[in-house]
């Protein structure tokens, strides 16, 4: 799968399961429907289109599929990541990082955690 190549409710979809380990396809359609709604069927259409992609996998529990994610989430952050630095920001921490401090709001315990990693991660680059 690539891992960039998730639409916004593909993406709600792994989260769910990437909290929760396995679902059904109800219980993603109820879980989805708490924030905004969604049809049952549509959950169950990018359901086979993240199995098509390589993202999911299903088991079969009696006469139900269980849904169960086949992509790390780390991995997938890692590649969006990548691919937004690089396709975006054309490989330039710097821009990416200033873009962010720029135009988002980051909390001061944010800041000091973002300062205290950069100042890890000079120590370890000696």
């Amino acid at each position: 799968m690539t891992a960039t190549k998730l639409g916004r409710v593909q993406l709600r979809i792994m989260q769910y399961l990437w909290s929760n380990g396995r679902a059904t396809a109800r219980e993603i359609t109820d879980a989805l429907n708490q924030s905004e709604p969604i049809a049952h069927s549509t959950v169950q259409t990018l359901l086979r289109t993240l199995k098509d992609k390589g993202s999911i996998a299903h088991e079969v529990d009696g006469r139900t599929f269980v849904f169960v994610p086949l992509v790390k989430e780390d991995k997938y952050k890692r590649n969006a990541a990548g691919d937004l630095l690089h396709r975006v920001f054309g490989g330039d921490v710097r821009s990416l990082v200033a873009h962010l401090l720029q135009n988002e709001k980051v909390s001061r315990p944010e800041l000091d955690e973002i300062r205290r990693m950069i100042e890890e991660r000079g120590t370890t680059n000696r």
